[in-house]
């Protein structure tokens, strides 16, 4: 537990205080009814935290991730919001992607560079890329492997993006790969 920690959980205890202290204070002719209450309110906070506590292991059900099927296959499911979604890895490393067929290179982002272990202070951003917002400055890396699956390549050429994204991409560079890309209703299938 750092400082930080600590500083919130003392905010937390004063902030019950403070709403305890209120409801005790106004509730002092009917104890019954203030325990009642209390009860209702402990039980709403403890279900809050074991949801939010089992949310991890629910949202694999619920949004299911990429699987091998069959021989040199990869299913990967629509997510709600349309795209399509891969956990790689990366020189050893998870990394979440975007498939897009409308990006040319694989591009990481900053900090999923700097996790794959490439040195940004290195970099030389000489390179652009257009964006859905504007152009923003590319450098060149290489990842020693990118594995998907049961799939493996080495030496794997990719762009590290100076602006700001929410997640890496796994643009046609690196899908040109599979043989067969094939979407069949809410399923990509990579195919080798």
């Amino acid at each position: 537990m750092d400082s930080y920690d600590i500083g919130r959980l003392a905010y937390l205890v004063l902030l019950l205080g403070a709403v305890g202290g209120y409801f005790i204070a106004s509730g002092r002719g009917n104890l019954n009814k203030l325990a009642q209450q209390a009860a209702i309110w402990g039980l709403i906070f403890v279900g809050a935290v074991a949801g939010y506590g089992l949310w991890h292991d629910v949202s694999r059900d619920l949004a299911p991730r990429q699987a091998m099927v069959g021989s040199g296959q990869l299913e990967v499911p629509r997510q709600f919001d349309g795209h399509f979604y891969v956990t790689a890895r990366a020189n050893g490393t998870t990394i979440d992607f975007v498939i897009d067929t409308g990006a040319t290179d694989v591009v990481l982002t900053q900090a999923d560079a700097a996790r794959a272990g490439v040195d940004l202070d290195t970099l030389a951003y000489t390179g652009t890329a257009s964006t859905a917002n504007g152009v923003v400055r590319t450098a060149r890396a290489q990842l020693d492997d990118l594995s998907l699956g049961a799939f493996t390549d080495r030496a794997v050429p990719v762009l590290v993006n100076e602006g700001t994204m929410d997640k890496s991409l796994l643009g046609m560079t690196y899908l040109r790969r599979f043989q067969k890309i094939e979407i069949a209703g809410d399923k990509l299938v990579l195919t080798r």
